[in-house]
C-alpha cells in the first residue's frame, strides 16, 4: 500500500522550474566607475548613463538595473572600494589623474581580491601596447569602446556570467557558448552582438511562459557565454561543461601552451570532434582557411572584418544554435516546416517528411533547439536518441510526439497559468483569466494540484490500478472581474442592502459582462466540450477559522448546446448567479454571525470540468464523496485521526446537504460504523441520487439560486445506466439477509461493499494517502471532497478527480472543563457526543420543536417557524439554544430539519434528538456540520436509547412558552442556562436555569 510517509519527492517539470530561482544568485547590483571626465562624457554622449543603462534593461524586459557610481580619483575609488562593500563589478579606464592603473588595480586586489576588476579602453593601439608592455593580471578583462553602447551590457553580463556558470550550468543544465577569441577588438565587437541575440531569444519566450513567474524565471536560464583567450583555459572550460554547450566559435591563431598558434583553432575543433560529431563549431580568422580543413571539420567559417561579417556571425547563432524559430528542413536545405513554440513543434512532428526527422534525429537537432528554450528536462530525454534506437522512422515520430505532449501536459501540472489563447489547454491546465485574487477554494485546489505533482502522486496508481489522480480542468476569473462587474454596473449599493435574493438575481443577470473576459471565455468553450462545475472561490472561502462552507452557491452546465453563444449565455449567467450569492440572505446570516463584513468579501469564479459519465440524458460520476482527516465520533477500535469518508452514488450533492449517504473509516474499510442491522440498511441507506440532466433548460430562464440542472433519480434508473454493480448490494427479502453485489434479485443497497470489501477500486487506500499529504501540506486536519468514474473510455485510466481541500476548524484548548460528577435531575441535557469547549453563562432562551406536533412531513414548515424565532431573538441580540428531533440542516426533510444558515445565525448551542423512528447521527461531511464547527456553536447529539444520555423532554414541555407556533416555541428564562462542555473527552452538559454544579 502506497503510503505519503514512504513518498520520497521525485523530480517532475514544476520542482525542476522552480529551482531556476536559484539561477543567477550572484548579480551585479552597484558598479563603481573610476574614469576621467572626459572618458566619462565620452560613454554618456548626450545622456546619462544610469538612464541609459536602465533603459536597455528596460528594453529587454529584465527585472533589474545595476546602479553606477561614477569617480575620477583612484584614490578616492580605492577610499570607497575599503569602506563601502556593496560594490560588485569595479570598471576602469586607462587614465586617471591621479595615480597609475596598474598600481591602482594592485591596491584594488589587495583592499578586496573578490571584486571583478575590468578596463574598458577607448583606443586600440593604447591598450594593445599596454598589454604587450605590462603585467596586467591585476585587471580581470580588458574591453575597447567602439560607439556600441551595449558593450557595458555585455560587460555586465560577461561578469555575472564567470560568477554564475559553475552553479547554474553543473547543478540545474544551463548551456553557454564557448567564445576563444585574443583579440581584445574582436570579442569587444562580437560579445554584445551575441548577448542581444541572447536577450532578444529569451524574450521571446517570454510569451510562452506559464504565469508571470514562470515567464522572469525562465529570463534567468538563458545560456551563457564563456570567454577564453587561449587554447589551454579554452579545454579547461570546455572539460568542464561539455555536456551543457550549445556550441563553439573560435579564432583560429591564439595562444598554445604559452606560444601562439597559428592553427589553434583548428586544433581546437579536431578535438571537439573527437567528442561531439555534431556539436556546432565555428572558426574565424582574418584570413582564408582550407576548404578541405573546413569540410573535413564540418565546421562552419567566416572571414574577420568583412562588411557583413556581423551580420553572418549572427545568422550562424540563429541557425545552429537553436535560437528563434525549429525550421524543419530536408537534408537538401529545404524547409518544410516551421515552429515557433512547443505546441507548434508537435504540430509540425505529425506530418513532415520521415527524410527530414532522419536528418534532424542524426545531427542532435531536436535536443539543441530545446535546450536552449530552456527545456532542460526534455532535452535530456531526446539527446541520447538516434534514428537507429527506432525500429523504424514512424516510430520514433509516434514516440517523439508522445514525449512532447505528455511534456506540455506534465509542465502545465502544479501552476496557474494564464490565459493565453495560444496555449491554452482545456483537457489539463489550470488557468486563470483575470488578475486579482483566485479565492479561497481555488486557491486550495492549486495547492494540492502542487502537491500531487511534487510527488508524482498518480504515477504509481496509473501503473498498478490504472487510475488517474488529478485535479479536473479548471478555468479561474479573477477577483477583479468580480470587482469590474460590480462597478461597471453600479450594483453594489443595490445589492448590499436588499433582502430579496431573487431580486438580486435579476439584476445581477441583466448587468453587463466584461467584453474582454467574454471574449476569452467565449474562446475556451470553443474547446471545451465535457460538461462544467461553476463555483465560487470567495477570498474568505475556505479560511483557517472560517470555511464559509455551502454558503455560496455551485451551478452545474451540461455545455452540450451546438450553438456556442447559447453555451456562453448558460456560462455567463452561471458566473453572475456565483456572483449574486454573495449578497444572499443566507451569506448575509452567515457574515453576521463571524468577524467578517461583507465588503470584505470579493468573489471569484473557478469553471471546472464535471467528474462523470453519459448515462441517456444524465450525467454523473460513479459515485464522489467527502473525507477528513478527523472523525469527531469515533467509534472503537478507531480513533479520531484514523478519519471518516461519507460517499454517495452520484454527484456530491447527497453528502454536502447531509441527506442519507454511506460513511465509513478509511483506515478501517471493512468494519461497519454506521448500519448495524439489515433494518437499518432498508431505512436510512441511500435512496436516490443525484445527476447532472443533460437536456435541462438555460440558466437565463430561472432567476434563481437553486441549480436546477441537477436532478434526483432513483436507484433503478442507476442500475438500468449500469452503475450501481460497483456500490450496491441486495436485500434478499426471502432470507433476510444482504448479499454483495447486485447478480440477485431483490431491493438495492448502497454499501459499497464490492469497493470496501472485495477492493475493486483503491478507495481506501487513495484517501488515505491524500489525507495524509494534505495535512501534512496545511498542518491540520483536512476535508477533501472528490469524485470518481469507473468506466472510462476504451484506453483511458479510471478517474479520481480531487475537488476541493479546505482545513478543519478544531478548537483545540489550552485546558479542558472538568464537569465531574453531577445530579442528573439538574439537567436538561447531557450528551458524551458534544462538540465545544467551555463554559457558557449568558443564555435564557430556548427554541425548540415541540415533539409532541412534529412529524416529518411538516419539516420544511418547522424551518420556516425556526428562522421567524431567530429573527426575533437576533434582533434583541439573544444568544439561544436550538433543540430539535432529527438532523438540523439536512436536505432531505425526512431526515431533519432543512433549516439554512441565515435562519439560524443567532444560535448559541444546537441539540440534535432522536424522535420515533430517527436515530440522529451528525452528517460529518455536510456543509452545515463544517460550519457548526467553524462558529464555535456547542453542538450535542442525543438519542434518548443510548445509555448515560439525558434530554428531559417533561420538564421542557412543561415549562410555560413565552411564544408559541405550530411546531416550535420559544422558552424564556429570568435565569441563565449554564452550559458546560470539556471539547477533549466530547462531554458536555446543559444545566435548568438557576442551577450550577454547586447549587441545589
Amino acid at each position: 500500500m502506497v503510503t505519503f510517509s514512504k513518498l520520497r519527492k521525485l523530480s517532475s517539470y514544476k520542482s525542476r522550474f522552480h529551482s531556476f530561482q536559484n539561477l543567477m544568485r550572484r548579480r551585479v547590483r552597484n558598479i563603481l566607475m573610476v574614469s576621467s571626465l572626459y572618458d566619462a562624457f565620452i560613454l554618456e554622449e548626450d545622456g546619462q548613463l544610469n538612464e541609459l543603462i536602465l533603459n536597455e534593461y528596460i528594453d529587454l524586459n529584465l527585472n533589474y538595473a545595476p546602479a553606477i557610481t561614477r569617480v575620477t580619483s583612484g584614490l578616492k575609488a580605492l577610499k570607497m572600494i575599503e569602506e563601502e562593500r556593496r560594490f560588485s563589478l569595479l570598471i576602469i579606464s586607462p587614465r586617471m589623474g591621479d595615480m597609475n592603473v596598474l598600481e591602482f588595480t594592485k591596491r584594488i586586489k589587495q583592499v578586496n581580491p573578490a571584486i571583478p576588476v575590468i578596463m574598458l579602453a577607448y583606443n586600440n593601439r593604447e591598450v594593445t601596447k599596454l598589454v604587450e608592455d605590462w603585467d596586467t593580471s591585476s585587471i580581470d578583462k580588458i574591453f575597447l569602446w567602439q560607439g556600441d553602447f551595449r558593450i557595458l551590457l555585455a560587460i555586465i553580463k560577461y561578469v555575472e556570467d564567470q560568477m554564475n556558470v559553475e552553479h547554474d550550468t553543473l547543478q540545474l543544465g544551463v548551456q553557454s557558448i564557448l567564445l576563444i577569441e585574443d583579440n581584445i577588438r574582436s570579442y569587444s565587437s562580437f560579445l554584445p552582438l551575441i548577448y542581444t541575440e541572447i536577450m532578444n531569444h529569451s524574450q521571446s519566450l517570454i510569451s510562452e511562459g506559464i504565469n508571470l513567474s514562470h515567464k522572469l524565471l525562465r529570463m534567468r536560464a538563458r545560456p551563457k557565454i564563456l570567454l577564453a583567450s587561449s587554447f589551454d583555459k579554452a579545454w579547461e572550460i570546455f572539460e568542464q561543461y561539455k555536456e551543457h554547450l550549445l556550441g563553439v566559435i573560435s579564432d583560429v591563431k591564439y595562444p598554445l601552451k604559452g606560444k601562439r598558434d597559428p592553427a589553434a583553432g583548428v586544433k581546437f575543433a579536431r578535438k571537439v570532434r573527437e567528442h561531439f560529431a555534431d556539436m556546432p563549431v565555428l572558426l574565424q580568422s582574418d584570413e582564408h582557411l582550407d576548404y578541405d580543413i573546413i569540410k573535413e571539420l564540418e565546421v562552419g567559417f567566416l572571414l574577420k572584418y568583412t562588411p557583413t561579417h556581423l551580420s553572418e556571425l549572427r545568422s550562424f547563432i540563429l541557425n545552429n544554435f537553436g535560437f528563434g524559430d525549429f525550421v524543419f528542413r530536408m537534408p537538401d536545405g529545404q524547409e518544410v516546416g516551421r515552429a515557433n513554440d512547443l505546441k507548434s513543434f508537435e504540430e509540425q512532428l505529425h506530418h513532415v517528411p520521415e527524410k527530414c526527422l532522419k536528418y534532424h534525429g542524426d545531427h542532435n537537432h531536436f535536443s539543441r533547439w530545446l535546450r536552449v528554450r530552456t527545456e532542460f528536462l526534455l532535452a535530456e530525454k531526446f539527446k541520447p536518441l538516434k534514428v537507429s534506437d527506432y525500429a523504424s522512422l514512424e516510430e520514433m515520430r509516434q514516440k517523439t510526439v508522445h514525449e512532447l505532449h505528455e511534456f506540455r501536459s506534465e509542465r502545465r501540472r502544479g501552476f496557474i497559468e494564464d490565459f493565453n489563447e495560444q496555449e491554452y489547454d482545456s483537457t489539463s491546465s489550470f488557468t486563470r483569466i483575470g488578475g486579482g485574487s483566485i479565492g479561497g477554494k481555488a486557491r486550495g485546489l492549486a495547492f494540492f494540484n502542487n502537491l500531487l505533482d511534487s510527488y508524482n502522486i498518480s504515477e504509481g496508481f496509473k501503473k498498478d490500478h490504472n487510475i488517474q489522480i488529478s485535479v479536473p480542468p479548471a478555468l479561474v476569473v479573477g477577483t477583479d472581474v468580480f470587482d469590474r462587474f460590480i462597478r461597471d454596473n453600479n450594483l453594489w449599493d443595490f445589492a448590499l442592502n436588499s433582502d430579496n435574493d431573487k431580486e438580486i438575481c435579476i439584476h445581477f443577470l441583466n448587468a453587463n459582462f466584461p467584453d474582454d473576459i467574454r471574449d476569452n471565455l467565449a474562446f475556451c468553450l470553443k474547446v471545451t466540450d465535457y460538461p462544467l462545475a461553476v463555483r465560487s472561490s470567495s477570498l474568505l472561502e475556505d479560511s483557517q477559522y472560517q470555511p464559509f462552507a455551502g454558503i455560496y452557491q455551485t451551478y452545474m452546465l451540461p455545455n452540450n448546446s451546438p450553438d456556442l453563444e447559447v453555451r456562453l449565455n448558460d456560462l455567463l449567467n452561471a458566473i453572475k448567479l456565483v456572483y449574486a450569492s454573495t449578497f444572499s440572505q443566507l451569506t448575509k446570516g452567515y457574515i453576521r454571525s463571524t468577524s467578517f463584513r461583507l465588503e470584505e468579501e470579493k468573489m471569484a469564479v473557478i469553471i471546472q470540468k464535471v467528474v462523470g459519465s453519459v448515462h441517456d440524458t444524465r450525467f454523473y460520476p460513479d459515485f464522489a464523496g467527502v473525507a477528513r482527516s478527523h472523525n469527531y465520533y469515533p467509534k472503537p477500535p478507531m480513533t479520531s485521526s484514523d478519519g471518516i469518508v461519507s460517499v454517495a452514488l452520484g454527484l456530491g450533492k447527497a453528502v454536502m446537504d447531509g441527506a442519507g449517504v454511506f460513511r465509513f473509516c478509511p483506515r478501517h474499510p471493512r468494519q461497519q460504523i454506521q448500519f448495524l442491522t439489515v433494518d437499518d440498511y432498508l431505512r436510512y441507506s441511500q435512496r436516490e441520487f443525484y445527476a447532472l440532466e443533460l437536456d435541462s433548460g438555460g440558466c437565463q430562464a430561472r432567476p434563481e439560486l437553486e441549480d436546477i440542472k441537477v436532478g434526483a433519480h432513483d436507484l433503478s434508473t442507476a442500475e438500468q445506466d449500469g452503475a450501481l454493480f460497483s456500490v450496491a448490494s441486495t436485500y434478499s427479502h426471502q432470507n433476510d439477509a444482504i448479499y454483495d453485489g447486485t447478480s440477485r434479485q431483490g431491493v438495492r443497497l448502497i454499501t459499497f461493499a464490492p469497493i470496501l470489501k472485495h477492493e475493486v477500486f483503491p478507495l481506501s487506500e487513495i484517501v488515505n494517502l491524500l489525507l495524509d499529504m494534505g495535512s501534512w501540506g496545511m498542518t491540520s486536519p483536512v476535508e477533501i471532497e472528490f469524485a470518481v468514474k469507473l468506466n472510462p473510455l476504451p484506453g483511458q485510466p479510471k478517474e479520481f478527480g480531487f475537488l476541493q481541500m479546505r482545513p478543519l476548524v478544531l478548537n483545540y484548548e489550552m485546558g479542558s472543563l472538568e464537569i465531574g460528577e453531577v445530579d442528573n435531575d439538574k439537567l436538561i441535557c447531557k450528551s458524551d457526543n458534544v462538540l465545544g469547549n467551555g463554559k457558557i453563562d449568558d443564555i435564557r432562551d430556548i427554541v425548540l420543536v415541540d415533539i409532541e406536533k412534529f412529524d416529518r412531513s411538516n419539516s420544511k414548515e418547522t424551518a420556516r417557524e425556526v428562522g421567524e424565532f431567530n429573527t426575533l431573538l437576533s434582533m434583541e441580540n439573544r444568544p439561544y439554544i436550538l433543540l430539535g428531533v432529527g438532523r438540523w440542516g439536512s436536505a432531505d426533510p425526512w431526515l431533519g430539519i432543512p433549516v439554512s444558515w441565515d435562519k439560524i445565525s443567532g444560535v448559541r448551542v444546537i441539540i440534535e434528538a432522536g424522535f420515533k423512528d430517527i436515530e440522529v447521527e451528525a452528517s460529518q461531511g455536510s456543509h452545515f456540520f463544517q460550519n457548526i464547527t467553524s462558529c464555535n456553536i456547542g453542538y450535542f447529539t442525543v438519542n434518548v436509547n443510548n445509555k448515560g444520555k439525558i434530554l428531559d423532554w417533561d420538564w421542557l414541555l412543561k415549562q410555560k412558552p413565552a411564544k408559541s407556533k405550530q411546531f416550535t416555541r420559544l422558552i424564556s428564562f429570568d435565569q441563565p442556562l449554564i452550559v458546560k462542555m470539556n471539547g477533549q473527552k466530547n462531554q458536555g452538559v446543559i444545566f435548568k436555569p438557576g442551577l450550577s454544579p454547586n447549587e441545589d
